[in-house]
């Protein structure tokens, strides 16, 4: 009897085994999706008729089906006008692994407030990632800061000069030893902040916009400025000194360290090749950013 009833516990334990690993095996897997960045920075913040910056690593389960994304009107929210935002990229249809980084301008009649940020990915399997985040809508004329790059130019031995707006590749050419000059003016800001000054191999491929996503392994420092407690409407550039802090904005082609004391070697060292000059800044006080690039090549 007892042999049976060990029999019968064994049948139904091996049951509920396979039971389950039958499950697990009709188990739909879904996208998913890493360094997401809504606004510049992650801020999660839009500011009418200016560009707005989305960033996701997408993996599909099989293949990528459809990628949606939604700023809609927020369930408790008052607006001004009824308004709504859908985008939708077929480029990205049939791919398995994808880098999904989008720029687009919030329309200039969309209303000020908080919204509903939906990114969407759905598999071919049937499966659906959804990733919801709240976006706050603003008028720039609204903002405490708004922080522009300006009275950007770039100089080679301090006797030629050439400015970002007008700046067509590749007619300035640095050699070794020569000093290249870098200026640059961050205006509309108030607090606390950061100002970059870099070089950037265009090898790299490599594109941040914001010094949150600075690799101190593929950037030469030109300059650093830190600035702390500015009243409203100052402006600070890549050579001032603000609370003791100095912004170096020359460095020598073939320097051996750069303006913060870094060793230009390994997969950062000088060679011959197209670079990007990249400004950016960071508000600290109001997470807040910006930046602007210009292309030099460097005949070493």
């Amino acid at each position: 009897m007892k042999k049976v009833k060990s029999i019968l516990l064994f049948l139904m334990t091996a049951s509920a085994f396979v039971a389950c690993n039958n499950d697990d095996d009709n188990e739909v897997l879904k996208p998913t999706a890493a360094n997401i960045e809504i606004g510049t920075a992650n801020n999660k913040q839009a500011l009418v008729g200016r560009d707005f910056h989305f960033n996701a690593d997408v993996t599909a389960a099989d293949k990528i089906k459809n990628v949606e994304l939604k700023i809609l009107p927020k369930t408790g929210e008052k607006y001004t006008k009824d308004w709504k935002l859908e985008l939708t990229w077929p480029q990205y249809i049939g791919v398995k692994n994808t880098n999904v980084h989008k720029h687009f301008t919030i329309p200039a009649d969309a209303p000020e407030g908080k919204f509903d940020f939906l990114f969407i990915v759905t598999d071919e399997n049937g499966s659906t990632l959804e990733i919801k985040e709240v976006l706050t809508i603003t008028d720039p004329a609204n903002m405490p800061v708004d922080p522009v790059v300006g009275r950007d130019m770039l100089s080679r031995n301090e006797d030629l000069i050439y400015y970002m707006e007008t700046w067509v590749e590749p007619q300035l050419v640095f050699k070794k030893n020569d000093k290249l000059t870098a200026h640059a003016q961050i205006s509309q800001i108030m607090g606390n902040g950061i100002l970059y000054s870099v070089l950037i191999k265009k090898s790299f491929n490599y594109h941040p916009e914001s010094i949150d996503n600075l690799d101190f392994k593929k950037v030469i420092i030109i300059s650093k400025v830190e600035h702390k407690d500015l009243p409203a409407a100052s402006k600070i550039t890549t050579l001032q000194k603000i609370n003791d802090v100095y912004g170096g904005e020359s460095i020598v082609i073939g320097a051996d360290k750069d303006n913060e004391g870094n060793a230009i070697t390994a997969e950062k060292a000088w060679e011959s090749g197209q670079y990007n000059w990249v400004v950016l800044y960071k508000n600290t006080s109001y997470n807040m950013s910006t930046y602007k690039s210009m292309p030099i090549t460097i005949n070493f």
